[in-house]
């Protein structure tokens, strides 16, 4: 639990009014489909208005293991973050090295990156793509508040990706999956990330989300079909509202501040996971598209 002068630092952060889409009461069957430029879900999904806090003047307050998340700064070498080719060769080694030394990890993988962008997508969804594949490309920002794995997703992560960039380690006691966001457009961003104090969600609220990556949507009744084995598949875990979500942003991010969250920690005795998604910000004058670029990885302690 937040001491009180945690608390009391924690309320002297400015509010940005915002509003937050929710996994909506009831039960529904709930999937994510993803195509070139383009996210949707089944169930139904309603705008909450929430507050949201700026953590930016109170940024050192923020810890990992206490939160599911912190703030730090990088000077990254990529010039050009559109630039796929120079990405691909060098900025996920530049995360690993970051993330081992931000938790103390012992070895850290990384499993990819995405460029997401405020603006303008409509052509580019509406091209037509065969063998979509979810990485490296260009998508809109988050729609609602969720954590992309669920627990059995993230198990499953680790031990592939310990199994694949680590195949003579000795193993591993713990390990946290995780996103390492970065915003490289000018600020005030227009559609900032949002990210929820781990501590005040519980899994009372929570549903599974399956993923399927796809070359184009299906189609009506197509939609919800039963697809066998469905519960086995990558899913990420979405919540419903409750209004004791303490929700964070760190307006006017610069291109060397990065934002390290948590999908899944296996260690349940801190904070293991952070809710998170894109907001409207209205609070500043004069936002901008924001452009950002996330790399999800894990890191693994021995």
């Amino acid at each position: 639990m937040a001491t009180q002068a945690a608390l009391d630092i924690e309320d002297t952060a400015r509010k940005a009014p915002a509003l937050i889409r929710y996994l909506d009461e009831g039960e529904y069957f709930t999937r994510r489909y993803v195509s070139q430029g383009v996210e949707m879900n089944t169930g139904d999904y309603r705008d909450y208005p929430v507050e949201v806090r700026d953590g930016m003047p109170i940024r050192d307050h923020f810890s990992l293991d206490v939160h599911g998340f912190a703030i730090a700064r990088h000077q990254s070498a990529i010039v050009d973050f559109h630039d796929k080719a120079a990405v691909d060769a060098g900025y996920q080694r530049e995360v690993e090295a970051l993330v081992a030394r931000l938790t103390g990890a012992d070895k850290v993988a990384t499993q990819g990156w995405m460029i997401r962008t405020s603006g303008d997508l409509s052509a580019r969804a509406q091209e037509k793509v065969a063998g979509y594949v979810h990485s490296g490309g260009i998508q809109p920002p988050a729609g609602e508040a969720h954590v992309d794995y669920n627990e059995l997703t993230g198990k499953r992560a680790a031990a592939r990706v310990y199994g694949q960039a680590f195949p003579d380690g000795p193993g591993y006691q713990r390990y946290i999956c995780f996103s390492l966001w970065r915003t490289f457009s000018p600020g005030p961003q227009d559609w900032p990330l949002a990210v929820c104090d781990g501590r005040t969600v519980g899994d009372a609220e929570t549903a599974s989300n399956t993923l399927f990556v796809v070359d184009e949507f299906p189609v009506g009744d197509a939609l919800t079909a039963p697809v066998d084995g469905e519960d086995q598949m990558i899913a990420a875990t979405i919540f419903r509202y409750r209004p004791q979500h303490r929700w964070w942003y760190f307006a006017n991010m610069e291109a060397d501040d990065v934002l390290l969250f948590k999908f899944q920690d296996s260690a349940h005795s801190v904070t293991w996971r952070c809710p998170h998604t894109a907001f409207h910000d209205t609070s500043l004058p004069d936002t901008k598209i924001r452009e950002s670029i996330e790399v999800r990885g894990v890191a693994f302690f021995e």
